[in-house]
Order: structure tokens, then C-alpha cells, then sequence
């Protein structure tokens, strides 16, 4: 493993901004993995120190195959992260809406196309993403639909659900999206949560990546079978939105099979602690996604289902 530092920014009251990369391996540019982008994204940052971890016990043992190299990033937010804070601790701007950047732009622009220097040319491009609402997502592999995107490439992970997403206007200036345009085979890893660290999803998480990786043929490597993935569009969510805003109280978990009409969720009046509403299931179908704070507005989708099958919605 060789540790070095991959982009740097000098600054003048703190220690300098600097975003470090670790390689595994040496010649071709095979597989790069980004982590934590904003700074709340913890399960993202523990998940690529695991993977490091890893994969410093498979290269030991002699175990990346000959001619390949890869790149893991854990952080490229370590200003944000230090203060708790999601987006750029200055401006509040997103790195992850600046790329492919531009070196002569504002702080962001100039950070996106520093990473995107370094990443840029890898044969397969896997980034540790985290959603825009504060929620708990059952873990899967999403891709941006460009023209470019391999759905079968995205099952070799072996996670439950490949999940293609329509672009939209600002959904241009992610990496994922620049990965694609710029011909890496680019994926999203979602795993459970965000901001708390949840060991089981990112094991669940670096498994993937591993069973991945040698599947390509960048490691020797002898993991579990997987799931059969399924493919939705991220159109077809399910959603459930509350009817008031108050106290969230969810009863069900993301991976959970729910039944047409089942009790998901309450909504509980903040000053007087009375029931406001109740959420039930539109449809038969598996959570995908539920909101993870104490309270919510009104309007707001704090759940979200895949539908099952149409047979067995009846």
C-alpha cells in the first residue's frame, strides 16, 4: 500500500486541505473507490477504512493481480468532516454538484477538479454515496442512466437491488455522472446509513466491492455468492408522505416486506403528544427508504417502497 497525497490546498489559520489516497497494486488504473464527500457521511468514510483495511490484508498476501492498480479515496471533505458540517464549511456549497470542476474556479470547483484529476482513467469508478434526505436506504447499487451505464456489470456486486436513475439538470456535475461521460464504468454504493455508523451494512458493502473486483479480475478473492440483483428505475419509488408535520415515529426498517394497508409509520402532534396521522402501505412491496430524524414537515416522503410483482399486489 502506498499512502500519498493526492490534491492539496494551503491554508492560512488551519492545517492545510489536503485529499489523501491509498493504492493497492501497480499498472493499469483498474478499480477507484471515493468515500465521504460531505461531511456528515461517516457509515461512508468507515465503510472505505474497512475496504482499506482489506485490501491491505489481500495485497500481503499477494493476493492483486499482477498489472492492476487501485485507488481508494476515504475522504474529500476532511474540513467538513472536522466540523460536522454536510456541505463546504465556507460557502455551504456541495462538491459533489461541481464536477467536473474547473482549477481556476471558486474553493469547490477547484477541489472537484483536483479529485477528478486523480480519478479520471480508471476502468471501473465506485463512489460511497449518500442520499439528499436524512433517511435509512436498504443497501444498493444506482447508476445514472447516460447511454453509458452496464446494468450487468452493477449485479456482479451482488447487492439486492440495481437501481437506474434519470439524470436531472443538476445531476450533470456529480461524479458519478462526469465518471461515466469521461468512460469509467461508474457506480453508487448506498448502504444504510449516513451520518451513524452501521457495521453490518458497511461489511455488507465491502463484500460487494471485493466479490466485484474479482470478478473483473482485479483480485484473487473467494467471497459469498451475493443476491440476484433486481433492476427498478428510481421512478418507481413508492412513496409515502406525511400528512402533518410533528413527531415521525416509524415501525418499520429498510429490506422490511410490508402488506397493502399495514401500519408503517405515526405522526404525533408536538405540543400536545396526540396522534396527527397514521401511514399506511399504498401497496405490497419492500421499504427502500425510511426517514430517520424525530421529526418531520408536512408533504414531506418519509418512506419509500418498491413495489412487488404485480402478482402479488392483489
Amino acid at each position: 500500500m502506498e499512502r500519498e497525497t493526492l490534491f492539496e490546498i494551503k491554508a492560512l489559520y488551519r492545517d492545510d486541505f489536503r485529499i489523501t489516497g491509498f493504492t493497492f497494486g501497480s499498472g493499469e488504473p483498474a478499480v477507484c473507490v471515493v468515500g465521504s464527500m460531505r461531511g456528515n457521511e461517516n457509515q461512508q468514510l468507515f465503510a472505505c477504512s474497512s475496504l482499506i483495511r482489506r485490501l491491505t490484508e489481500l495485497e500481503k498476501s499477494g493476493r492483486i493481480v499482477p498489472d492492476k492498480k487501485i485507488l481508494v479515496i476515504p475522504c474529500a471533505n476532511p474540513y467538513s468532516m472536522n466540523i460536522k458540517k454536510r456541505f463546504w464549511s465556507i460557502d455551504n456549497t456541495d462538491i459533489n454538484r461541481m464536477f467536473p470542476g474547473y482549477d481556476q474556479g471558486e474553493t469547490t470547483q477547484r477541489i472537484a477538479a483536483g479529485l477528478f484529476e486523480a480519478v479520471r482513467g480508471y476502468r471501473y469508478g465506485i463512489q460511497f454515496a449518500s442520499f439528499y434526505m436524512p433517511g435509512a436506504f436498504v443497501p444498493h447499487v444506482r447508476m445514472m442512466k447516460t447511454g453509458y451505464e452496464n446494468v450487468e456489470l452493477a449485479r456482479r456486486f451482488g447487492l439486492p437491488y440495481v437501481v437506474l436513475h434519470t439524470p436531472r439538470p443538476f445531476d450533470t456535475t456529480t461524479l458519478n455522472y462526469n465518471w461515466q461521460i469521461w468512460e469509467t464504468n461508474a457506480f453508487s454504493i448506498y448502504t444504510t446509513n449516513t451520518a451513524r455508523v452501521d457495521k453490518a451494512s458497511a461489511k455488507q458493502a465491502v463484500d460487494a466491492i471485493l466479490n466485484f473486483m474479482a470478478d473483473q479480475g482485479v483480485i484473487r478473492y473467494q467471497g459469498c455468492g451475493g443476491y440476484r440483483s433486481r433492476v427498478i428505475e428510481s421512478e418507481d419509488f413508492v412513496p409515502v408522505r406525511a400528512e402533518n408535520a410533528g413527531f415521525f415515529d416509524a415501525y418499520v426498517e429498510p429490506g422490511e416486506e410490508v402488506a397493502r394497508g399495514q401500519l408503517l409509520a405515526r405522526i404525533w402532534d408536538p405540543y400536545l403528544g396526540v396522534e396527527l396521522s397514521a401511514l399506511h402501505a399504498p401497496v405490497h412491496g419492500t421499504v427502500a427508504f425510511v426517514h430517520d430524524e424525530d421529526m418531520t414537515y408536512e408533504s414531506t416522503a418519509v418512506l419509500k417502497l418498491i413495489r412487488a410483482p404485480a402478482w402479488n399486489d392483489l
